[in-house]
């Protein structure tokens, strides 16, 4: 069983993603016989490094990922420790246009591994999260769904969503809430303004005081044949049009 600062990475593209970004953080490595021919240089720069790597039978596997789900491969690293940003950093963000995403209280873990997926598809770095007792935090199942997209992204935490949103916008951001209704329709942004993306709870969408903090809210418009999607597919279909190249 993992400690409390370290945590699991489960599935191939995952792990695969975190050698090759920090191969120096992988304190240990599990596999499987049929993964183990994917992972030949992995276990010769464990084994260089005189770091534990073992291939093991399916329930020891499952035992260590903690999980059905472990794609035929475990890694252990130090788990990341979440930060609010300094003020200075939120300016060097605005300086350099960066786009942002902030999650509402997204609760479900694999929801955040794949907005993160996507926002790293389009080229998002920094994703902020409410220290939220409902926030899903980055652990093992939203690492698995991410595929590695959580190693381009850093992961922040802030005490009060509002409060963030009114820094980023005197910083110079374009605050856009997606609404589930009532909103104005999606559009690509012509300002010059850099834009931080604000996604709500699955069930309950936007608090009122953060829909109230953005400077715009938008939805997205659809058949009315059901009300709305998933989280994790509006983002992708919001992050396209506001920051596909």
């Amino acid at each position: 069983m993992s400690l409390s600062n370290e945590l699991t990475l489960c599935g191939l593209p995952a792990v695969q993603a975190r050698f090759a970004r920090d191969p120096a953080s992988i304190k240990r490595l599990f596999f499987d016989e049929v993964t183990s021919r994917k992972l030949g240089a992995m276990c010769k720069a464990l084994a260089a490094a005189k770091k534990v790597y073992r291939c093991v039978l399916p329930a020891e596997l499952e035992k260590v990922a903690g999980t059905v789900h472990h794609g035929g491969v475990a890694c252990v690293v130090h788990a990341p420790t979440l930060a609010a940003p300094l003020p200075r950093e939120i300016t060097a963000w605005a300086a350099k246009r960066e786009p942002l995403v902030v999650l509402d209280r997204i609760g479900n873990a694999h929801n955040l591994g794949a907005i993160a997926r996507s926002a790293a598809f389009f080229g998002v770095a920094h994703i902020i999260i409410p220290t939220h007792p409902s926030s899903a935090l980055p652990g093992e199942a939203a690492y698995r769904v991410a595929e590695g997209g959580l190693e381009h992204i850093t992961i922040w935490r802030v005490p009060t969503l509002p409060v963030f949103l009114s820094t980023l916008a005197a910083a110079g951001y374009e605050v856009i809430g997606a609404a589930t209704r009532g909103g104005a329709p999606l559009a690509r942004s012509a300002s010059a303004k850099p834009v931080a993306l604000v996604l709500g709870n699955e069930e309950q969408g936007l608090a009122p005081e953060v829909a109230k903090a953005c400077g715009t809210l938008v939805t997205l418009g659809g058949s009315g044949k059901v009300e709305s999607l998933n989280v994790s597919v509006a983002a992708a279909v919001l992050l396209h049009t506001l920051f596909a190249k």
